[in-house]
Parts: structure tokens; C-alpha cells; sequence
């Protein structure tokens, strides 16, 4: 059971459990940061212009592109 709710998906995504934990924070942060500056863009459009695109765009690379890099070395 511990392996299972703890370790299997870090280890099936190439990471270890803490590496995963600071990858996991560090895009929850990053998302929550975008998501009150979309929400502040909402009622200000000329704020925050791009902020929630390049965020989604910087994690997507961070997640999928680089993963995928890896996986063909």
C-alpha cells in the first residue's frame, strides 16, 4: 500500500519521491500564481496579458516535452 499511494506514480514518471514533491509543488505554485493573475486580467485586461499562456506553455515543456526528450535518450 505505501509503495503504492508513494512511490509508484514519481517512479513511473523517471522520479524519485522527493524530486516529484518539488516538481508537484513548484507547478501548483506556478499555477496558482497564474490563475489569481488571470482572475486580476479578468477585471483589468491590460494586465497580465500573457501570463496564464506563457505559464501553461513553460509547464506543458516542463512536463510533456521534456519527458518525452528523455524518454528517446
Amino acid at each position: 500500500m505505501f509503495n503504492r499511494l508513494f512511490l509508484e506514480h514519481p517512479h513511473s514518471v523517471g522520479e524519485g519521491y522527493w524530486e516529484h514533491q518539488h516538481k508537484a509543488w513548484s507547478f501548483g505554485m506556478a499555477l496558482l500564481a497564474s490563475g489569481i493573475a488571470c482572475l486580476i486580467h479578468g477585471l483589468v485586461p491590460a494586465l497580465f496579458t500573457w501570463t496564464g499562456s506563457r505559464t501553461v506553455t513553460r509547464l506543458y515543456d516542463s512536463m510533456v516535452v521534456n519527458r518525452a526528450r528523455l524518454a528517446r535518450v
